[in-house]
């Protein structure tokens, strides 16, 4: 999963940026309103945390640009957590019309903070939980764990995002180009093969606990996760 942290103050956007990647999420950072909307129209983000109080401009308005912008057909507009020192009603209320779904008042734990984008990032996908069961898989998104048929997986920060993505989003072809946009953030270079070898560390993984063949390849589109085997 991708996110996009917009904040302009570095030490918090440092700090969330840290504990999101810490939980296996990629992360861009922006600091202001007009690099946030840069980024949002050259990359598919999941997820924005955006911060309502930029330089230059509001970050209401930054949220309607966000959520309005033209799109690939099998793209979906971000979630949006709104970070911000405005804890009046009439703020939240204001914030929520105009797209976000959730809304989080600073100072805020960065436990709560995953706690919340754990949740925004489960909607239309798996349900409620933060355990997720797919073809004998259990990935437990707030732990950080992962069991193949009951069999405990030790998996890398990114082997985890990757499997997280495809549990998340099962019975999808999804393209190494599709994987590298919503796994890997904007440093990552795409002429690399890091996809495929960091695909194929997890799979060898899995198989080792049992899992053989749970990530299948679909010569010339991509690879997908069944839901059932």
């Amino acid at each position: 999963m991708r996110v996009l942290v917009v904040e302009d103050e570095p030490d918090l956007a440092a700090a969330i940026a840290l504990s999101l990647r810490r939980d296996g999420y990629a992360v861009d950072i922006a600091d202001d309103g007009s690099s946030a909307l840069d980024r949002a129209g050259l990359n598919d983000y999941d997820l924005v945390c955006l911060d309502l109080g930029l330089p230059d401009c509001d970050g209401l308005d930054v949220c309607r640009t966000v959520l309005t912008m033209d799109r690939p057909a099998e793209a979906s507009a971000p979630r949006i957590l709104m970070l911000t020192a405005r804890s009046g009603v009439d703020d939240r209320i204001r914030g929520l019309d105009h797209g976000a779904d959730d809304y989080l008042v600073k100072p805020f734990s960065l436990g709560e903070l995953g706690a919340r984008v754990r949740a925004l990032l489960r909607r239309d996908t798996a349900g409620a939980s933060s355990v997720v069961t797919r073809a004998g898989v259990e990935l437990d998104s707030s732990r950080h764990t992962v069991r193949v048929n009951g069999t405990a997986v030790g998996l890398t920060t990114k082997e985890f995002a990757l499997l997280r993505w495809f549990v998340l989003h099962p019975d999808v072809v999804h393209s190494a180009e599709q994987l590298l946009e919503h796994v890997w953030d904007e440093h990552a270079d795409p002429f690399t093969n890091t996809v495929r070898m960091t695909l194929s560390n997890l799979r060898r993984k899995l198989q080792a606990s049992g899992g053989d063949r749970l990530i299948e390849t679909i010569a010339g589109r991509g690879y997908i996760l069944r839901s059932e085997p």
